[in-house]
């Protein structure tokens, strides 16, 4: 097993983030595109909106985390969604996601958030796995809805 290293993704790692962050799409039964991949991502990284954490061995990205920033009214607190987690199929089983996730976990903590929040497809049976071994609980209090919102028509005058 090759040492790796972890570190916050910057703008400049963009071209090398993108056929990794287009498989992790793919993983979710998405067509491949990167073109739409890479703008997302530029979209996030200029504008501030994610914290992206990558994990390289070598002069390869292994995987990556993103975090998306929230805020809880009830705790008056910020909080982070750990929206995306991802290792490439040939580094799987070297301790990365777990990695990734310490982190995500230390870069929250740093900014005084009181949680992370993530969600995972029901048959991800593995990524859970790896959850539960490292602190994770799943939510028994609350149901998550969703409300996809249909593209809106324009007006004609």
């Amino acid at each position: 097993m090759k040492p790796f290293a972890v570190r916050q993704a910057m703008l400049a790692d963009l071209e090398a983030l993108v056929p990794l962050f287009d498989g992790y799409r793919r993983f979710y039964g998405k067509s491949s595109d990167p073109n739409a991949a890479k703008s997302f991502l530029r979209d996030r990284f200029e504008h501030g909106e994610s914290v992206l954490f990558l994990a390289e061995q070598g002069s390869r990205i292994a995987g990556f985390v993103q975090l998306y920033p929230s805020f809880s009214s009830v705790s008056l607190a910020r909080t982070y969604i750990l929206n995306d987690l991802f290792v490439d199929t040939g580094f799987r089983r070297q301790g990365i996601a777990g990695r990734l996730m310490a982190a995500a976990v230390e870069y929250a903590t740093s900014l005084g958030a009181v949680r992370l929040t993530l969600s995972t497809a029901a048959i991800n049976t593995e990524a859970q796995a790896l959850y539960r071994t490292t602190g994770w609980a799943r939510d028994e209090q609350f149901y998550v809805y969703h409300l996809p919102i249909p593209a809106i028509e324009p007006l004609n005058d």
